[in-house]
């Protein structure tokens, strides 16, 4: 089955399609001046766009990790989270803290989506 990789760097592709799932790498946000819940709209933001760039959208994910900086972040997130995710179309998901690659990173998520 072909494997197609969009925007391939040195140490990963933004997008990665294998049959009908798409891939995409962690995404965080640009503008890291803001708080976790301003992150977290930029990182769906940029998700929906690399979504359509593969040709599928949110309604399709299939599984989300989230990584957050500090887990008393959990529900400021959330509250974006569920605002953005379409109603009836919840992924399977896990939520962790973690160090991220930056101390001004805030949130991290990665999902995977059917084409």
């Amino acid at each position: 089955m072909k494997i197609e990789r969009i925007n391939p760097a040195q140490h990963w592709s933004q997008i990665v399609i294998h049959g009908d799932v798409v891939y995409l790498v962690g995404t965080t946000a640009d503008d890291t001046s803001q708080d976790v819940k301003g992150q977290t709209r930029q990182v769906l933001s940029t998700i929906d766009q690399l979504l359509a760039r593969a040709g599928t959208d949110k309604t399709k994910l299939l599984t989300a990790q989230i990584w957050l900086r500090d887990i008393n972040d959990w529900s400021k997130m959330n509250e974006i989270w569920d605002a953005w995710i379409a109603p009836g179309n919840a992924p399977t998901r896990a939520t962790v803290e973690a160090k991220l690659a930056r101390p001004d990173l805030l949130v991290e998520i990665m999902v995977q989506a059917a084409k």
